[in-house]
């Protein structure tokens, strides 16, 4: 966890630091620590060692959990114990002995409860508020890993946040809030679309501004990344699945668009849309009210089936052997490509008859805007080649 600070009962005026961290040493067994101590020994014991780490802890205190407390503030365990790691007494020190190491590291990828005692995402929105203030188990993959939010409480407290994308056969996208520095760093590491998360404890809310559900990684959350499991395994194959065909992306501006909808009030001219393009980068929503003046359906299959990486979404041509993407991740590897539509579409409104915004509809929005079904790009093309 964060450290915190508490007045010292014995010394007035004077703070005491703690954080604690949870160890495991065996398949089914765990136990809470909690450190304090002055300022500088708990921020610099803190800095010593990362989720993921081995560690020795000598002369630790062994003490009974509080029967009333229990492990309200902590992950819960099956021990009855949890040790205390004191300043005075106490060190904690990463761990040399690679033997050790070795045969330790093999239980991070073991979920601390039981690996079919989750809740699919589905599950969590079909039950909707019925789960508000549940703390459950979550097991899905990463879609994607927003940027860490810096911010300062009233009290003077820096915290931060990042909001994580998840995913699994039933949800395509479901957000994942993070405030802890460790759980952030944690899943920063995870690779988006490659990545399954078994997330035991996790608060379940109902967000009113979004009008739907989120989970919540709190100091009762233990991630565990890309479990060893039967049912991690086969959500990582549907994970690559779907990620090596591009379903993901081919809902992406959509699922974008639809997460803000409802909060859309600017509206906009033609004009004022391409002004205000040219003048910043950044993207931006409003409204605008228009015609088609231009639908390109009859334009080459080259034009209209677009061929792109599967790994970076570079535009590439079906006879290249490697995506010339310099920045893509898969350039040394043979290249995989997906196909989808882009339609070329001109807006027009009652300001200019001349001025008219120029669109590329891509896989996934060109449905809602034609109210059409989607055909499969590779018979498409197929059929309008036997026609030329």
């Amino acid at each position: 966890t964060d450290v915190k600070s508490f007045p010292d009962r014995k010394n007035i005026g004077v703070d005491r630091f703690t954080f604690s961290f949870t160890i495991k040493d065996s398949p089914d067994f765990y136990i809470n620590v909690a450190a304090w101590g002055s300022s500088g020994y708990i921020n610099e014991l803190l800095n010593s060692f990362s989720i993921g780490d081995c560690v020795t802890i000598e002369n630790p205190l062994v003490a009974i959990k509080d029967p009333e407390k229990g492990d309200r503030f902590c992950p819960m365990t099956p021990s009855l114990y949890r040790l205390l790691v004191t300043e005075a007494h106490s060190q904690v020190c990463l761990c040399a002995d690679m033997d050790t190491i070795d045969r330790l590291l093999t239980l991070i990828h073991l979920p601390v409860k039981d690996s079919r005692d989750f809740y699919s995402l589905g599950d969590i929105v079909a039950n909707g508020q019925k789960l508000d203030g549940t703390v459950i188990n979550v097991l899905a993959a990463v879609r994607s890993i927003g940027v860490p939010k810096q911010f300062t409480t009233s009290d003077g407290r820096r915290g931060q946040r990042l909001e994580v994308k998840l995913f699994d056969d039933s949800v395509s996208s479901f957000p994942l809030i993070c405030w802890d520095r460790e759980a952030i760093q944690l899943v920063q590491t995870a690779i988006p679309k490659e990545t399954v998360l078994f997330i035991a404890d996790v608060k379940i809310s109902f967000d009113s501004f979004r009008n739907g559900m989120t989970a919540t990684v709190n100091s009762k959350t233990i991630i565990t990344v890309n479990p060893d499991t039967r049912e991690a395994s086969l959500l990582f194959s549907y994970a690559k699945e779907v990620s090596e065909s591009g379903a993901l992306d081919q809902d992406e501006d959509v699922a974008v668009f639809a997460s803000v909808v409802d909060f859309i009030t600017d509206v906009y001219t033609v004009s004022q849309l391409k002004q205000k393009a040219q003048e910043s980068p950044e993207a931006f929503f409003g409204i605008m009210y228009s015609f088609i003046s231009k639908l390109d359906l009859d334009s080459s299959v080259s034009k209209v089936i677009r061929t792109r990486c599967s790994r970076c979404k570079f535009q590439v041509t079906e006879d290249m052997q490697v995506c010339t993407n310099q920045l893509c991740p898969g350039r040394e590897q043979t290249l995989s490509v997906t196909t989808g539509f882009d339609l070329l579409v001109d807006f027009t409104d009652h300001t200019v008859a001349e001025n008219t915004l120029g669109c590329t509809l891509r896989t996934g929005i060109r449905g809602s805007v034609l109210a059409c079904s989607l055909a499969d790009p590779g018979e498409v093309k197929q059929h309008m080649s036997a026609l030329l």
